[in-house]
């Protein structure tokens, strides 16, 4: 089927409901939903008349449970972390998604052509970001490899950016000690794996400095201040590809989060969010969200088609997604059940440890 097939597949032929209030959609507001409104929701507005309202929040499933809660749902779809909307359907408070419903694949799949687990009875992902390893490729004659190279203060001197948070901290310590990316989740569940973490994070801990937001490990590489940083995939392109810093990312060891779209329970336009979760998550709308902003497509008939970084038009950015088939191959996806179930624990030791000694 053409790409452009695969739109028309998923779109109502005469939208009778063009006329009626705005589709509103509950995001996270700044670059993210200005991607979202760019690539999804005008998009949608020329193909339907639908118009779309974008409300922005910090916290969209916290939004979306409030309005269930209370019985006042004004939200016809939003955005939110994989872990969140297991947590709003397990909860009652989603509506469920039929994937036969979803735009196919050329080849006519569904359920195949999305990642495994991205796909679920009330969620349909729109995208996956990562955190990473960032270094400032000007300042290190060799480049680092593995993950374990973060630790390695002999071979890479220089101080460390590390998130101020137990996830992702602690699973890249247990990667970094050897730990197969298949056995992380398994080991950081025994409290000797817990330890094993911190006694990694204790090699490498005068070195460390903390960051509580996504801008700030970029700016610790820019101003020389660490020599490596766990950072989000997307602040470092940009730093690179827009900014022009000569920032690189290490792949290895990468940790890969899904975001995507609910359906309130009792969403005022329940067929209309229907159709737009359909038509945002055809093949052909992904492809392009991950030209404007690099998080990767979580479909890979979507993987396929991303051309090149609308920003300057001439670089592919395939390449840059963390879904690229090379930057997959030694990727960890981080597993919101386990940090539903220990979060509280592992927080409070490491609270702790930060305190200690």
């Amino acid at each position: 089927m053409h790409r452009s097939l695969i739109l028309a597949a998923v779109m109502l032929a005469a939208p009778a409901w063009a006329q009626q209030k705005p589709l509103v959609i509950v995001s996270w507001g700044g670059d993210f939903a200005a991607l979202q409104d760019a690539a999804m929701a005008r998009p949608f507005t020329e193909r339907t008349g639908r118009p779309v309202r974008f409300v922005d929040t910090d916290d969209p499933a916290g939004m979306v449970k409030a309005q269930v809660e209370a019985g006042n749902v004004s939200a016809d779809v939003a955005s939110v972390g994989q872990g969140a909307g297991m947590r709003l359907c397990e909860e009652g408070d989603a509506e469920p998604i039929d994937p036969s419903r979803l735009a196919p694949a050329a080849n006519g799949t569904v359920a195949e052509d999305f990642l495994p687990g991205t796909l679920t009875e009330c969620f349909v992902a729109t995208d996956i970001y990562s955190t990473v390893i960032a270094y400032d490729a000007g300042r290190l004659e060799t480049p680092p490899a593995t993950a374990a190279d973060f630790f390695d203060l002999q071979r890479f001197p220089g101080r460390r950016g590390l998130g101020r948070t137990p996830q992702f901290t602690m699973e890249l310590a247990l990667v970094g000690d050897g730990v197969p990316l298949d056995q992380v989740y398994d080991v950081l569940a025994t409290p000797e794996g817990v330890e094993r973490a911190l006694a990694k994070l204790d090699t490498i801990r005068d070195e460390i400095v903390w960051w509580e937001a996504g801008a700030q490990p970029i700016q610790l590489l820019a101003d020389g201040e660490v020599a490596l940083a766990h950072a989000y995939n997307g602040r470092v392109f940009k730093a690179a590809q827009v900014d022009g810093l000569p920032l690189a990312i290490l792949w290895d060891a990468q940790m890969l989060e899904v975001e995507g779209w609910v359906i309130p329970k009792g969403a005022p336009n329940l067929e209309a969010a229907r159709d737009f979760v359909a038509f945002s998550t055809s093949p052909e709308v992904l492809a392009h969200a991950a030209e404007i902003l690099p998080y990767g497509p979580p479909r890979r008939s979507a993987q396929a088609m991303v051309g090149n970084f609308v920003g300057d038009g001439t670089t592919p950015m395939g390449p840059h997604l963390p879904t690229a088939p090379d930057n997959m191959t030694s990727s960890l996806f981080v597993d919101p059940a386990f940090w539903a179930d220990h979060e509280t624990e592992l927080r409070a030791r490491f609270t702790a440890w930060l305190g200690s000694e």
